[in-house]
């Protein structure tokens, strides 16, 4: 079977992209003071000399308290916009487009040099921590502003596009949910309401970057096991709100810490048979109706390349995306590419996600 779907080109937004392989965002933990450093930028030559259309960055700091691992990277002043600058410039030399995942760690938090924060306070158990709840105001102007602004500076770096992380339990992502977001303001309640930060964010990077920067989103769709949290059928319509609003991309997404422990719906489900791959191909075709034009990036579990190669050329999603397999094999794609379409290697033991507790990250296979 030829792969011509899969290893065609397609846009996001005006930016062409060689083909509909994503590396979905990743933590690294190799950044210094939140500068990328040339570890960093080696992954993602690595990835780019290996096939990938689209690398999004593992999350971005849009504030000091809320690094998404000891050593990630940050966007939150000026100051890291040359360093950025030098990994988007290496990654480009290899025609593969570079997006930037903007995101805050809310409540989940495990820098407890600073508070944590989030919608309501309630208890996070992985770290025993209850946030602070955050003020209208303070959603307003420090918020809402860290993310315009960090946005700004992956623009002004050279970055092909922006995702903001909305997803997983993180700061954005916890909004959504009831679970963690019992506000009675303007930013809870409804599901409108507790999709307004998203919106409000949107509208404001867009009147800074223009029309032609594609901001697009990871988003949290459903919550899992998790009592009382986000269902799919509000998920669906936060979707909806959101494809409405503009963004250019979806890539939608569910689980998160408070699921530490289930095996349903947390972003890394360990696979353990063909049969449980593609874990997110039914909402991602719940979703397909909703959204039109917007292109749809399908993650979770793809590990079969005439898979992806179907569900790209039947119109289920525009792009899939794999972290974990391409931790394991960086050329992944090429091989793809190259007539070898035996299933990725990566066993889903999650090893490479405990490996970022107190060191870059890395494959044990390797």
């Amino acid at each position: 079977m030829e792969l011509k779907h899969l290893f065609s080109p397609y846009k996001i937004g005006n930016v062409l992209i060689r083909n509909r392989i994503v590396r979905s965002a990743t933590a690294e933990n190799m950044a210094e003071v939140g500068h990328p450093t040339d570890q960093l930028i080696n992954l993602y030559t690595e990835l780019a000399k290996g096939g990938v259309g689209l690398i999004i960055t593992g999350g971005i700091a849009v504030d000091p308290s809320s690094t998404f691992s000891k050593k990630g990277t940050s966007l939150h002043s000026d100051e890291f916009i040359s360093s950025h600058k030098k990994l988007v410039d290496n990654t480009h030399d290899y025609d593969t487009k570079l997006g930037a995942q903007i995101g805050h760690t809310g409540r989940q938090s495990s820098n407890r040099r600073y508070e944590s924060v989030a919608p309501s306070s309630i208890l996070y158990p992985q770290t025993g921590r209850v946030p602070r709840a955050l003020t209208t105001e303070e959603i307003k102007k420090n918020i809402i502003t860290s993310f315009v602004e960090s946005g700004r500076r992956a623009f002004e770096s050279g970055y092909d596009m922006v995702q903001l992380h909305a997803a997983h339990g993180y700061l954005l992502g916890s909004f959504l949910t009831p679970y963690t977001n019992k506000r009675t303001d303007e930013f809870g309640g409804s599901i409108f309401n507790r999709t307004k930060i998203l919106i409000d964010i949107y509208t404001s990077l867009r009147d800074e970057v223009g029309k032609e920067f594609p901001i697009i989103i990871k988003l949290q769709t459903q919550d899992g096991d998790l009592p009382g949290g986000l269902t799919l059928d509000e998920g669906l319509e936060i979707t909806k709100i959101v494809y409405e609003t503009g963004f250019d991309a979806i890539e939608p997404s569910g689980g998160g810490g408070d699921l530490i422990g289930s095996d349903k719906l947390f972003p890394s489900v360990v696979i353990n048979s063909p049969e449980e791959e593609n874990y997110f191909l039914p909402t991602v075709k719940e979703i397909r109706p909703l959204t039109e034009n917007c292109p749809l990036i399908l993650m979770g579990g793809i590990r079969n390349p005439l898979s992806a190669e179907r569900f790209i050329q039947e119109g289920i999603a525009d792009f899939i995306s794999m972290s974990r397999p391409l931790i394991c094999e960086p050329d992944l794609a090429n091989r793809w590419n190259s007539g070898d379409h035996s299933p990725a290697l990566c066993e889903s033991c999650n090893s490479c996600y405990y490996s970022i507790v107190n060191s870059p990250l890395e494959c044990i296979l390797n």
